[in-house]
């Protein structure tokens, strides 16, 4: 899961730093570890296959980013840190003795799960961050590709846009991060190509210990469909600061 977290740090820590909702129009392309080159595209915005429910949550959410209590965290197909030079030592950094075993022209090929299906088929979503609260709500609506039983989503589905949200909410607060337990109660199946909530909250820090937990309900959040507490583990605190600036200076170039 350290792939998945290392890419929403970027778009998270990046805007949290600049203390400003991140520019809305896609940006330049970024380079990869070999010499192809690909699309700058934040899949966070707005998409034709967003479904109208989608599209009006969105819009609540941007309104109340306009006086900083929000931040949207935009969302790349590919891991940010991947593309820079000092990703290796990023690797090293917290595993050394599998640093070796990975390979780097697989990874040079690597896009973030939930990123790697084509617009309206999969997982379509956009998190948003509140920093007083210590929270974020994950507008999600998943495709056709995701069906489990015939009419409703896949279980593991929902446990991945559950991971992704309360994993956000961990390294927006404590930096690089990795899943310990995640503990899912699904109370009622959510049916398939359908909007949810999934709302996140940073309940304590204890030492490198961040316990977050979510649920996920309806639009109208009438229906209580799963509920879920977490346990993420901070990864060696004493280089966090070194992996964090990494982090935060792998935007693309100009």
């Amino acid at each position: 899961m350290l792939g998945r977290c290392a890419a929403r740090a970027l778009g998270a820590l990046r805007g949290l730093r600049e203390g400003a909702p991140p520019a809305r129009s896609p940006g330049p392309s970024r380079r990869l570890l070999s010499s192809e080159k690909v699309s700058e595209k934040d899949h966070s915005l707005p998409k034709p296959c967003w479904s109208k429910d989608m599209r009006l949550l969105f819009d609540q959410f941007m309104k109340k980013c306009e006086d900083g209590s929000w931040i949207h965290l935009p969302s790349y197909e590919e891991i940010a840190t991947q593309r820079s030079q000092d990703f290796p030592t990023f690797i090293h950094a917290y595993f050394p003795t599998a640093s070796e075993l990975i390979n780097q022209e697989k990874l040079s090929q690597g896009r973030l799960f939930t990123r790697s299906f084509e617009d309206g088929l999969g997982f379509e979503y956009v998190m948003f961050y509140n920093d007083a609260e210590k929270r974020i709500v994950c507008v999600f609506q998943g495709g056709p590709h995701l069906q489990g039983m015939p009419g409703f989503f896949h279980g593991g589905a929902i446990a991945t846009m559950i991971d992704a949200t309360v994993g956000m909410n961990a390294i927006v607060s404590g930096g690089i991060v990795m899943t310990a337990n995640l503990n899912i109660n699904f109370k009622r199946p959510i049916p398939l190509c359908s909007v949810v909530l999934i709302n996140s909250q940073l309940d304590k820090i204890e030492g490198r210990k961040l316990l977050v937990s979510c649920n996920v309900q309806s639009v109208d959040e009438k229906i209580l469909y799963t509920e879920a507490t977490s346990l993420f583990v901070k990864l060696n605190p004493e280089k966090e600061c070194d992996v964090k600036e990494l982090v935060l200076n792998s935007a693309p170039p100009a």
